[in-house]
């Protein structure tokens, strides 16, 4: 089978196929069916005249390549840029940034991203205004001469608002940003963003797609050849790639996204539903709830179901801490997308770099806990979270 036959297959496969089989053919020296890890930091030259594709492991190595290859396949992109944390992949985007340009950035955004914007950027002669993406008829306002990029994210963290990606992404447009979207949250196999005209999407992989809690790193995807090169050269100079060991475990996670993500979806939406009639909740906030104010938004743009996340809110501070503390199923802990499940407490964890007034503007209050639903047996967290609530 040629090149071309090939590359129709490709392109022919579902995701849960590609997840498994894009850049992954059995090794030619052994036919192994896992891919071998290539620890080595070198690689030697056969000749001056014969310059290898690989050659040093921080400018490219197989398993990172082997990686981006099936990302940049699952996410419809150009080519993948592999970084040592989601937070490195956001700094790649904002490298296109120079002194004197001008950022906007939505006002649900994940408090990593905040912090880099309001204090870091500024060093750099960079200045930001921020967003509403739930009303893409505010970024008008927030333009100005200089501005050059947008970032955004859907659903957002913590709150679970779903925004309509290809709206914001064609207001964007209209001022000539490019638009980068974090789409940790959802996944390639729940969300697209490149198909609806997002220029860069970063992950941090850490999350779904490795799925383990036990690899930290992150990606950015580009929509085009010009993108990837230039965020591709910016992180072989900087180093902030991600080890061959790392990619490998990544890589290991991210054949079974889409199962896992099928099990996080059926459990969020269980998890939500009974959370939702408790008398101790005031409110749940989960895209696959019909009372969800953007779950028709969430229902267009997400494929095969609406995520593994979920933000609750109690009545009053002491129960949302006392359910924090009293769970034994689900974890204490932050980070997400594990096929553990774990709660958070957004104040003291995700956006401790916020204000309290910034987090309340922003609908981050004290009585809010964010959960990440795992892949265990519904009953059990339902069990877990109803014992923890009492009453």
């Amino acid at each position: 089978m040629g090149p071309a036959s090939d590359s129709y297959i490709i392109q022919a496969m579902r995701f849960a196929t590609k997840a498994l089989r894009v850049g992954q053919e059995p090794d030619a020296t052994f036919r192994a069916v896992v891919p071998p890890l290539y620890q080595s930091t070198t690689f030697a030259w056969a000749s001056l005249d014969d310059i290898p594709k690989i050659d040093y492991t921080r400018c490219q190595n197989p398993n990172r390549q082997m990686l981006e290859e099936v990302i940049a396949s699952l996410e419809g992109g150009a080519g993948c840029t592999l970084t040592s944390s989601g937070m490195a992949a956001i700094a790649a985007c904002f490298s296109l940034l120079k002194q004197g340009d001008h950022l906007l950035m939505a006002t649900d955004i994940y408090g990593g991203t905040f912090r880099m914007v309001e204090q870091y950027l500024p060093q750099q002669g960079i200045s930001h205004s921020v967003f509403d993406a739930h009303r893409p008829e505010t970024i008008a306002a927030a333009v100005t001469p200089a501005s050059r990029m947008l970032i955004f994210e859907t659903p957002a963290n913590p709150t679970l608002r779903v925004c309509d990606i290809a709206a914001v992404v064609a207001e964007a447009k209209r001022h000539g940003l490019i638009v980068v979207f974090d789409n940790t949250f959802a996944s390639p196999a729940l969300q697209n963003p490149i198909a609806l005209g997002v220029d860069l999407v970063v992950h941090s992989t850490t999350k779904y797609i490795s799925g383990h809690s036990d690899v930290l790193g992150g990606c950015v995807v580009s929509a085009n050849d010009e993108l990837a090169h230039t965020i591709y050269e910016w992180n072989k100079a900087y180093g902030a790639t991600p080890s061959p060991f790392d990619c490998w475990l990544s890589l290991r996670g991210l054949r079974t996204l889409s199962v896992r993500m099928e099990r996080h979806c059926a459990n969020a939406q269980r998890v939500a539903e009974a959370l939702l009639v408790h008398p101790a909740v005031r409110s749940v906030s989960y895209p696959g709830l019909p009372s969800h104010p953007d779950h028709e938004v969430a229902k267009r743009q997400m494929n095969g179901g609406f995520g593994g996340m979920l933000a609750v809110e109690f009545h009053d501070e002491a129960t949302a801490r006392r359910v924090a503390e009293g769970t034994q199923v689900f974890l204490l802990a932050e980070s997400l997308g594990g096929v553990e499940s774990l709660i958070a407490y957004p104040p003291l964890m995700s956006h401790a770099t916020m204000t309290e007034a910034q987090r309340v503007e922003r609908g981050i209050l004290p009585t809010m806990l964010r959960l990440s639903v795992g892949i265990e047996d519904a009953d059990d967290l339902i069990e877990d979270l109803l014992r923890a609530i009492g009453g």
